[in-house]
């Protein structure tokens, strides 16, 4: 990944520290420089450093104060917007916005669009989270259609969306406008949590998959996602394409060895080897280097299309934040650390930032947020279903998930 360092040298917390310590050459008053850059510093020092005092900023001199007041409210209502959805700290931000504002005539516009500006943001996330809440209320499992409806007026995302490259696009939309509403903070957040994302497309992959009767239908749609998985890859939405993958190698999907075989598993390799993850992901994280390098020096939105893996994007930002020291052996803060954090959480909000160039289709984009795909358990019937068991365990597993889901014997 561009921007983490080599994991050997990341993760050892006492080298890395101890290099950073060894560097800095000079103090003052308890914070310490190398070629003018602040490396580290007690936590007292620190603040005393930025607390305004007569030297930085006089008594009764609110022109001098408010500027940088109003920079910091700015850059922090952009930044962290999620922060003032809490009432207490609304409430602070508005009474400090009204002060500087009357304070100053030349202020109030800067303080009026800072303040519609973050409101905006809110609507908006309370707006998407009312939508994902309804989504997911409203999806039910896929088991019970099949069970009222016969197979052959069954739609599935080939009917929906023929062009393997208008469904990876539209999923580069899905991705992008889920981005977009992730704050810095939630990366914290995500540490604490078992897994920080849902697995849905993958879901949707296997399910796909596995719904047809056919065993042609089943290996077309094989084909059908290894070509959208492909032009993910070339979009530079990886998130997807890890999803498409992981869908395709879900048990129930590999299983199924008579339509595999009917499959050209070609390009499937070659995607599987650029998502490998021995040697830490090493082609994965070259290829997203690649995709990086490409966006810095882009003309057109397109290129600049940067979509991570997510889940190993939280872990290493994770791993940084547990393997290396806050503090350094003096005490001091660990700046170079905290720095790489930074470095990483703000190329990200950069991605995020980036406006989906393709055109959106309503219709696709419906059935990609509502259609219900299969539950683990339904995922191994419509398996068993299609090609029968191979053993005497999953014989007595398709018998029990049979008696439970169908209520047949």
């Amino acid at each position: 990944m561009p921007q983490t360092p080599p994991f050997s040298a990341m993760f050892d917390s006492s080298g890395y520290n101890r290099n950073l310590y060894q560097s800095a050459e000079d103090s003052c008053g308890g914070l310490y420089y190398h070629d003018n850059n602040l490396l580290s510093g007690s936590l007292e020092a620190l603040i005393q450093h930025l607390v305004p005092n007569v030297d930085y900023y006089p008594d009764n001199q609110m022109r001098k104060i408010a500027p940088k007041i109003l920079q910091l409210l700015t850059e922090w209502t952009e930044t962290f917007p999620y922060d003032f959805r809490d009432e207490r700290m609304m409430r602070n931000l508005k009474d400090l916005a009204h002060r500087i504002a009357s304070g100053e005539e030349t202020y109030r516009k800067n303080v009026q669009q800072m303040m519609q500006c973050l409101i905006r943001k809110l609507a908006a996330l309370s707006q998407y989270e009312e939508v994902l809440a309804k989504i997911s209320s409203t999806s039910t499992d896929r088991l019970t259609v099949l069970k009222t409806k016969p197979q052959s007026i069954q739609r599935d995302i080939i009917t929906i969306c023929s062009d393997p490259y208008t469904l990876a696009q539209q999923l580069t939309h899905i991705e992008l406008e889920r981005l977009n509403y992730i704050g810095p903070e939630e990366f914290v957040q995500a540490f604490v949590q078992k897994d920080p994302l849902d697995n849905d497309k993958s879901y949707l992959v296997a399910t796909e998959i596995c719904m047809p009767v056919k065993k042609k239908h089943r290996a077309r749609m094989i084909e059908y996602f290894i070509d959208v998985a492909r032009e993910c890859f070339n979009i530079g939405n990886f998130n997807s394409l890890m999803a498409i993958i992981s869908g395709m190698n879900m048990s129930p999907v590999s299983r199924l060895k008579k339509t595999w075989a009917k499959v050209k598993t070609a390009k499937f390799d070659i995607l599987e080897h650029q998502m490998d993850p021995s040697s830490n992901f090493y082609n994965y994280r070259t290829a997203l280097r690649g995709a990086a390098q490409r966006s810095l020096t882009a003309h057109s939105s397109r290129e600049k299309i940067v979509i991570p893996f997510f889940s190993l994007l939280i872990k290493d930002i994770y791993f940084l934040n547990e393997g290396c020291a806050n503090r350094l052996p003096n005490g001091h803060v660990n700046f170079e650390k905290f720095w790489e954090l930074a470095k990483q959480v703000s190329e990200f909000m950069t991605w995020k930032q980036v406006e989906c160039p393709f055109e959106r289709d309503r219709k696709i984009l419906q059935y990609l947020l509502t259609v219900p795909v299969f539950s683990e358990d339904a995922l191994y019937l419509a398996s068993y279903e299609s090609e029968g068991p191979e053993n005497h365990i999953e014989k007595d597993r398709w018998k029990s998930l049979r008696s439970s889901l169908l209520g047949r014997v």
